[in-house]
């Protein structure tokens, strides 16, 4: 008689931005360091998501790294045939991980970065701008921008983001 080995455990992961469920989606656990969870996903929105950069689409596969500790998320994207498309970072408060759910609170800036490394892309710096944030929470709006910053020098080091979660 063969055995299988026990399937991963289910977290459910909720990103929410201004009070509100953005999305909600299960994910397969694959680590918890305890300072950084990391889970796998299948594209969970509708249909097909064209940024003009990069398409999200139905058979992608994301391996999400969260850091109960830093203010940001490495989102490491590839088809479902296993080609690497590239990384999505948000820039959010750090991750909660609590019953069975990670719950992050984006803080609407975001980081593309082509699978070749070629191509760094600051997103949604005018949605930041016009969040309030820096008004109604100074110290949250300075932290999202080091973090900004810092994924973008990363992304640009040698080593690229796979340092960040190697």
């Amino acid at each position: 008689m063969t055995t299988r080995p026990a399937p991963a455990p289910t977290l459910t992961v909720t990103l929410t931005k201004a009070g509100r469920t953005k999305i909600s989606y299960p994910a397969e656990l694959v680590s918890d360091t305890g300072t950084r969870i990391t889970v796998r996903a299948p594209w969970a929105a509708e249909g097909v998501r064209d940024f003009g950069f990069v398409r999200f689409e139905p058979g992608d596969v994301f391996t999400e790294h969260f850091w109960r500790d830093r203010w940001y998320a490495v989102k490491e994207v590839r088809t479902g045939e296993g080609v690497l498309k590239g990384w999505y970072c948000d820039v959010a408060r750090p991750a909660v991980v609590e019953d069975g759910r990670i719950l992050i609170e984006d803080l609407d800036l975001d980081l593309w970065v082509s699978a070749d490394g070629t191509s760094v892309l600051r997103l949604d710096e005018d949605e930041f701008a016009e969040s309030g944030l820096a008004a109604t929470d100074p110290q949250a709006a300075a932290e999202a921008v080091r973090a900004l910053d810092s994924l973008e020098a990363q992304a640009r080091s040698a080593s690229g983001l796979t340092a960040l979660h190697a």
